[in-house]
């Protein structure tokens, strides 16, 4: 009776869940014993008669009632699923982010919720459809089918783990990478990330190249010119002198003496211009840096702008052994460099004006323009200047030159009566067809002077070109002759 006790008070407990609408009252009837002394025959076949029919009757609802129990499981089972997922859905939150390159517009990784089992009234967020009965993805606040949740990049589902956003859209991490992880401009892989997961990178604040800090301590060369740093895939040009030489500086380089007269013409012709004409006749001589260093050394006066000087005017007697003709090309290298003596002989305040060979010609042409400011001043008489007014009144004309270079597209206004050559300066000049990373360069040539950090050669240019926009040059110039000093 202990059985058929328990049996009873779980039928009792679904009807309290409002699952069966009865009343039994067997429970109360067989709780204990009779208390009658005396039972007849015909009752006790009466009473096994009832207890055989409830048996029966007990069996025949407890079968009902498994098999409601079990189809009610499965509902309640369903319907919790759904409310979660609608739940999740309601209360979405951004999903946990990795910083991966630094980069707060895009590049974090995500971790999509699991695959989930949907009950159907949900809408695919990639083909618009009803998911259905199956598996679904939730993430970034929406539903998808597991094959329509798809990279941006290469259109294939995602099925990893881990993805990566920019925008709205998704990724592979690999896909990912491949668009939006900056590249070396150097050795051309992937930029790698330094001891904190940060991507660390150094471009040139001019040209923008991006490359790994350790292109700077690996002897990756850069060019003398432009100073971008040599590609694995390219090969700078070697000068005799050590120096590098990228090709697209190379195409208007003056090599050699007689290369560089046209241009020396059309510097005197700008300074004519300006009123300053300089009547006396001063060599220009191309030289090697070696023959630069030496000249330097042998010159008692002038301020030198250091790491590298790349043009003198002397004052000085010296022998000076200059490029007589345009070294030959071999490969990648400058060779059969034809050199011969020059005597400087004093006949005014100045002897000549030395430029370092294998330069661009505007770059040329602008350490031109400052020699022969500092020629100009010392055959005018001014007095011994600080470094800060004298290489920044240099500098002012060497950034006028290159802003007429620049102003002008196809050269000068004095390229059309420059004496004829063979050399790729002088018909870039005349011809104008300067290249459009000529034109670059002459921005970073003029940006270089703008922003030079030392005090002779860029506090000087700064306070000089004020100088000469708030009064004009020759009142500038005047004030400087008069007081050794700016005008403020």
């Amino acid at each position: 009776m202990g059985w058929l006790t328990k049996f009873f008070r779980g039928s009792t407990h679904n009807i309290s869940e409002g699952q069966y609408h009865s009343k039994p009252t067997e429970e109360t009837v067989w709780n204990g014993p009779s208390n009658s002394a005396v039972v007849t025959d015909a009752q006790s076949e009466f009473d096994n008669e009832d207890i055989a029919r409830a048996i029966s009757l007990s069996l025949l609802e407890e079968e009902q009632r498994k098999a409601k129990a079990i189809e009610k499981d499965m509902h309640l089972e369903e319907d919790e699923q759904l409310a979660r997922a609608i739940q999740e859905s309601l209360n979405v939150e951004s999903p946990p982010r990795i910083r991966e390159n630094g980069n707060a517009n895009g590049g974090n990784m995500y971790q999509p919720m699991p695959f989930m089992f949907s009950s159907g009234f949900r809408t695919c967020a990639g083909c618009h459809s009803e998911i259905g009965h199956g598996r679904f993805l939730s993430c970034m606040g929406a539903v998808w089918h597991p094959e329509c949740f798809r990279c941006h990049a290469c259109s294939q589902p995602i099925y990893d783990y881990e993805f990566s956003m920019s925008g709205n859209h998704p990724y592979h991490k690999t896909c990912y990478k491949e668009r939006f992880h900056p590249k070396c401009d150097v050795c051309k892989q992937f930029i790698p990330t330094n001891m904190n997961g940060l991507i660390e990178y150094r471009a040139h604040p001019f040209w923008l190249q991006k490359y790994c800090p350790s292109h700077e301590v690996d002897g990756t060369p850069r060019c003398c010119s432009c100073e971008r740093m040599e590609p694995r895939e390219s090969r700078y040009v070697l000068l005799e002198d050590g120096r590098k030489l990228c090709l697209e500086c190379l195409d208007s380089a003056v090599m050699d003496t007689s290369e560089c007269q046209p241009l020396y013409l059309e510097i005197q012709e700008f300074y004519e211009g300006l009123n300053m004409k300089v009547e006396q006749q001063v060599p220009l001589l191309l030289v090697e840096r070696q023959a630069l260093n030496e000249a330097m050394e042998g010159e008692k006066a002038g301020h030198h702008h250091l790491p590298e000087t790349r043009g003198l005017c002397l004052s000085e007697e010296q022998t000076v052994s200059t490029i007589l003709r345009r070294p030959r090309m071999a490969g990648n290298k400058v060779m059969e460099m034809i050199t011969e003596p020059y005597r400087l002989t004093r006949r005014c305040e100045v002897t000549a004006i030395l430029i370092l060979y294998g330069l661009p010609r505007l770059l040329t042409g602008s350490i031109l323009a400052h020699e022969m400011m500092h020629a100009w001043l010392r055959l005018k008489g001014y007095r011994t200047l600080s470094p800060d007014v004298e290489e920044g009144i240099c500098q002012v004309l060497a950034h006028m030159w290159i802003e007429s270079e620049i102003m002008a597209g196809s050269g000068s206004n004095g390229a059309s009566t420059s004496s004829s050559s063979s050399s790729s300066a002088s018909t870039s000049s005349k011809k104008g067809g300067r290249s459009q990373f000529e034109r670059k360069l002459g921005d970073f040539f003029k940006h270089q002077i703008e922003s030079d950090t030392s005090m002779a050669y860029g506090d000087g240019f700064r306070a000089g070109n004020r100088a000469v926009l708030q009064y004009g040059l020759k009142r500038t110039l005047e004030h400087i002759r008069l007081t050794g000093t700016f005008p403020f």
